[in-house]
């Protein structure tokens, strides 16, 4: 089984979740490239290989229940431990009119049940699916990527940066997200595993096209959680080392 520690970041063939796995690579740690498409994933998996990275895509599709269990199988028989699991995979699908977001009382049912199945209730299931092997390992970690966006009192407040720009289907999922991060921190604090929400900053990706930040800083809030030491935190909401309003 070796000492090596064993990552596995959902969403992790592009964008942030990509920057994530090269960035964890690169402390020496293994890393799984969770994806829903096996070329993409294969490609980068490639790509990270190349730098030198002890790297492996695993199909990993979060809305599809039968990619989790098949994953957990295999890294049960291949490795008998996961150290790390970053839910990084995530939608946006809020829609707009005249560059503006549509709001609460006009989004459709239909986004909110899109958004929350994969930001939340599948965000849930692939955890729950991946806890057994957490346990096995001498100090696991567990990262949630929130967003600032979820955050219930920086909405509320007038003077916050984000107080006139509400997605809310988005923004909501990501608030429930918080909200489970809490409690499964709270469950599983008397054990080594620790469980913290990352806001990654307004990042430059396919999803977020006017991002203010590169994605090497947004992809180290995830990589500092995942890499906590044994006296560190659980149970935050933290972006670059500072703690967030829920």
């Amino acid at each position: 089984m070796g000492e090596k520690k064993i990552a596995l970041i959902t969403g992790a063939n592009r964008g942030i979740g990509f920057e994530t796995a090269r960035q964890l690579g690169g402390q020496g740690i293994k890393v799984l490239v969770g994806a829903r498409d096996e070329e993409k994933g294969k490609e980068a998996e490639s790509n990270l290989k190349n730098e030198g990275l002890d790297a492996e895509f695993i199909l990993l599709d979060v809305d599809n229940a039968e990619t989790h269990a098949a994953a957990a199988k295999y890294i049960e028989e291949n490795f008998g431990k996961l150290d790390i699991l970053i839910n990084n995979a995530g939608i946006a699908i809020d829609e707009f009119e005249n560059d503006a977001p549509v709001q609460a009382s006009r989004t459709s049912l239909d986004i909110f049940r899109k958004t929350f199945d994969t930001n939340f209730f599948n965000t849930i299931a692939v955890t729950q699916e991946f806890i057994p092997l957490l346990k096995k390992s001498d100090a696991g970690r567990i990262v949630f990527l929130s967003s600032g966006l979820g955050s219930l009192n920086l909405h509320s407040d007038p003077n916050s940066p984000i107080y006139n720009f509400k997605i809310p289907a988005y923004d909501i999922s990501k608030t429930a997200l918080n909200g489970y991060a809490v409690h499964l921190a709270y469950e599983l604090k008397d054990t080594p595993i620790k469980v913290n929400a990352a806001h990654p900053g307004s990042v430059v990706t396919d999803m977020n096209k006017s991002g203010e930040i590169p994605l090497e800083e947004g992809a180290k809030t995830s990589v500092d959680l995942a890499t906590l030491p044994a006296d560190g935190y659980t149970g935050k909401f933290i972006h670059l080392g500072e703690e967030l309003p829920w």
